[in-house]
């Protein structure tokens, strides 16, 4: 399935050669006895050929001829009694997908699925190639068609058709519900975690409680080291993905268990049970002597991760583990890492907003095959040998059939960079809300402005149909309303400086 996907992305960028018409179909196909249900079967068409109908009700239902122990290149080749009616599936190969179609569609085939082992592309031609053929012709990959075998048997039938796209998909929703959740209880908590430190000053008597209260405080230089970091890594990602790949996924393994340790940990502790601690040794963590129940819980989350890294693959279930221990560690980093300026904010925000537009819309022209960098990084190089994905995404799965779900890409994504950076400015606004005691107005203009920000950004993803870098949208919506209640306050110095709440200013 990951290989058969990523040759499609390779397929897919045929589609934007002159005079070849690529689009994405189905095949519904169904077992002659009618006593299984039928299953759709991705193809790539070229509607210059003849166009297939949107509907499925329209589509007409033919046999399928198996003829895949033959390329169809030769008169020899067309079995006795021709094609009546039926829609032949034959090899790739040895000739052009012209002479395959004219063949099949003088001995009366009414379709044509031309089964490849290779990368799947538009089956092209010319113009007076084109006027002559009034049958559809598709590729099929060789894994459906023996998939189809495997299912139904010789005695199947199939109805080609290409229903149109939705402008959205549904899962857009829930993935707006879980960025924008995130943020919202990512910075509130950060907030008011930070302010209690600070102001309440709360005697705690375990160790590890106090370590996971510690914060790292990020100055300009952080900054810019970081924002290097990003782009080495992800220039290494781009030439060196399968060799990378996976040490990315033990980054985020490891992470995410700690991330899902800080969240559940103050609920643990509400609890009754469990509060006995572990014998006097010498063994590393252990001596410090935790109790029983966070030892549970820090066992409970290596495991979850672990499972995770073992079933990364499965498409019916993993993404909601990975989608768990991503908001998990997004949380862990929202409470940990804190700006103590707005100017700070801005920096970040912007160096990063021009370092996601650099890599998303700039690097198409840098590279010798037109690619984006960050979405190529982001979705897996087509030719990687490991068809292994980045896990620092929230990915939900299509709820909406489509020929792109079933074809390409059956999931959206959301990077953690577009909840975590301007994640960081909304923790800000509500540590600052309740330093000038606002009734909380900077950090619910920043979150609802993050919530337009990524609304935007769905639009543009379905008005130009291309992966689009969220930042473009979340960063100057965020910032710009943050700005602007600051202005309409009269508070823009104090919230410029963090004046009284900052640690050492003078690094910002």
């Amino acid at each position: 399935m990951a290989a058969r996907r990523a040759w499609l992305r390779v397929g897919l960028l045929f589609c934007f050669l002159p005079q070849v018409y690529c689009e994405y179909g189905m095949v519904h196909v169904l077992s002659e006895k009618g006593s299984s249900k039928g299953k759709d079967y991705c193809i790539l068409f070229n509607s210059q050929w003849a166009h297939l109908p949107h509907d499925l009700g329209k589509a007409s239902l033919l046999q399928l001829q198996d003829q895949t122990a033959s390329v169809l290149c030769s008169p020899s080749d067309v079995p006795d009694g021709g094609f009546n009616n039926q829609i032949p599936m034959v090899m790739r190969g040895n000739c052009t997908f012209y002479e395959k179609v004219r063949l099949a569609q003088i001995n009366g085939a009414r379709g044509l699925l031309i089964v490849s082992r290779e990368r799947l592309v538009p089956p092209g031609g010319n113009r007076s190639q084109y006027e002559e053929i009034d049958i559809p012709v598709a590729l099929l990959s060789y894994t459906d068609m023996l998939d189809i075998g495997k299912s139904f048997g010789s005695s199947v039938k199939g109805a080609m058709y290409a229903p149109n796209e939705p402008v959205l998909d549904y899962n857009m929703v829930i993935i707006f519900v879980m960025a924008v959740g995130t943020v919202a209880i990512g910075g509130y908590w950060a907030g008011s975690r930070d302010v209690k430190k600070r102001y309440m000053k709360h005697k705690r008597d375990d160790g590890a409680e106090k370590h996971d209260d510690e914060t790292v405080d990020v100055t300009p230089i952080m900054i810019c080291v970081f924002v290097v970091m990003c782009c080495s890594m992800l220039v290494l990602l781009y030439f060196f993905y399968d060799h990378l790949v996976y040490v990315i996924i033990g980054i985020f393994c490891l992470a995410a268990s700690i991330g899902l340790y800080s969240c559940l940990s103050p609920f643990v502790r509400r609890f009754p049970l469990g509060k006995c601690r572990i014998p006097d040794n010498n063994l590393p963590y252990f001596h410090k002597r935790p109790q029983v129940r966070m030892l549970l819980l820090a066992i409970f989350c290596i495991s979850v991760s672990i499972v995770w890294g073992i079933f990364r693959n499965e498409d019916q279930w993993a993404w909601v583990l990975q989608d768990a221990l991503g908001i998990a560690f997004c949380l862990y980093m929202l409470k940990t890492i804190r700006l103590p300026t707005f100017k700070g904010c801005t920096l970040l925000l912007l160096v990063l907003f021009v370092y996601d537009v650099f890599f998303v819309f700039i690097t198409p022209f840098l590279t010798k095959t037109g690619e984006s960098i960050m979405v190529e990084v982001a979705a897996g190089p087509s030719d990687s040998a490991t068809h292994e994905k980045l896990p620092m995404v929230l990915k939900v799965p299509r709820l909406n059939s489509s020929p792109l779900a079933l074809c390409d890409r059956p999931f959206s994504l959301l990077g953690f960079g577009d909840i975590l950076v301007p994640g960081l400015l909304v923790a800000y606004c509500h540590r600052f809300d309740i330093q000038v005691q606002s009734s909380r107005v900077y950090f619910v203009a920043c979150t609802i402005a993050y919530g337009i920000g990524l609304l935007v950004t769905f639009v543009a993803l379905a008005l130009m149909q291309m992966g689009q870098p969220a930042l473009l949208y979340l960063v100057p919506c965020t910032l710009l309303t943050s700005f602007a209640v600051a202005l309409w306050r009269k508070e823009l110095a104090m919230f410029w400086t963090g004046s009284g709440f900052a640690v050492n200013t003078s690094l910002i």
